[in-house]
């Protein structure tokens, strides 16, 4: 590892100059800041349904990227907090709920410190039988990846064991002071302590989990608070070959790999503001039938009935259903298939096949 990177100094990112597709995330993503306000007043119990939603699909996809899973039911239940875990997935899924409740409803009250990271990490691995919830890591470990054919590749080797404590209470005093000079957007800062943690790689387990619920932390202190409503750790799984792209090129100027990071939370603000878009319509006249169809009619392909009982948070499972129904009757949509695995597409959509 180079000594660059030991250097932590994100207020030389204002020497930096940004390229214009940058530029336009970052000028697009605070366009969606200043209007998440008036999102926010709209429709407060549809809102609770969203957040509701966004858990259970945050902690779905954050553990699922590290092999973490258990059955959907399970799940619901786990977060829900109306069952106990029954094997050790289902103890660091409990952990990961836990932790992101506590970030969804205490972020203004969890400084960027790594007494607090540590903390958070021991309340991440709190329900399994591990004894290093808490501490950082006491032997050296590397991030690889597995090919197809069995092949393991070493992507990044971090830093030792002995360089961890000082370098984690680094980037977060360099993080602070940069924040506090207001030299260097947040949206620049943030994607730059995500991938120094990450780089760093802390712990012994659980890194990448952490990574994603400090990556909520930082949207969250900083006023982008679109996460609660969109998972962005959803957002992220679906993108997930470009985390390993970034620390693969760790040591080739890896301070320039912002964009993918800036795209996910563009990509959760524009869904935020199309799921408020049907929340609105629900605020009308509007019949299921009508806000079903609406919704429908913007997808492109096949698509689940979940698909759209998450996307119109304003009405239940069963008016969805008689919607969907409806609209197969009438000729919009047609039916795929049975049972949990029919599918709906617009009819126009499939008379060329």
């Amino acid at each position: 590892m180079v000594d660059r990177m030991r250097e932590f100094d994100y207020s030389k990112l204002a020497d930096r100059t940004l390229d214009n597709e940058i530029i336009s995330y970052i000028s697009k993503i605070h366009e969606y800041k200043g209007k998440q306000e008036l999102f926010l007043r709209q429709k407060p119990v549809e809102l609770e349904r969203l957040i509701e939603i966004a858990k259970i699909q945050s902690t779905e996809a954050s553990n699922r990227i590290e092999g973490i899973i258990t059955t959907g039911s399970r799940l619901k239940q786990l977060v829900a907090d109306k069952t106990t875990p029954k094997n050790r997935d289902e103890e660091e899924i409990l952990g990961y709920r836990n932790v992101l409740n506590l970030v969804h409803e205490n972020y203004d009250m969890l400084p960027i410190k790594s007494n607090y990271i540590l903390q958070i990490h021991r309340d991440l691995l709190k329900y399994t039988n591990y004894s290093y919830g808490g501490q950082f890591k006491t032997t050296p470990n590397e991030i690889d990846m597995v090919l197809e054919n069995g092949e393991k590749v070493v992507l990044f080797k971090p830093l030792e064991p002995y360089e961890t404590p000082d370098a984690v209470n680094m980037i977060c005093e360099n993080y602070q002071s940069a924040l506090g000079k207001e030299l260097v957007d947040e949206l620049i800062l943030i994607p730059c302590f995500i991938l120094d943690f990450l780089c760093i790689h802390p712990f012994n387990d659980g890194n990448g989990r952490m990574s994603r619920l400090l990556t909520l932390l930082l949207l969250y202190r900083s006023g982008y608070l679109v996460g609660q409503y969109i998972s962005i750790e959803k957002a992220i799984a679906e993108t997930k070959e470009s985390y390993y792209d970034a620390l693969q090129k760790a040591d080739k100027g890896w301070h320039e790999e912002k964009n993918d990071m800036l795209g996910v939370i563009l990509s959760c603000y524009r869904e935020f503001e199309s799921r408020i878009t049907v929340v609105e319509k629900a605020g009308t006249k509007s019949t299921s039938y009508d806000i079903v169809k609406a919704y429908t009619s913007e997808r492109i392909g096949k698509f689940f009935k979940q698909e759209v009982l998450v996307s119109c948070p304003s009405l239940g499972s069963s008016s969805v259903e008689s919607a969907l129904k409806k609209l197969v009757d009438d000729g919009t949509l047609i039916r795929i298939g049975a049972g949990r695995k029919t599918l709906y597409a617009f009819l126009a959509l499939t008379v060329h096949k």
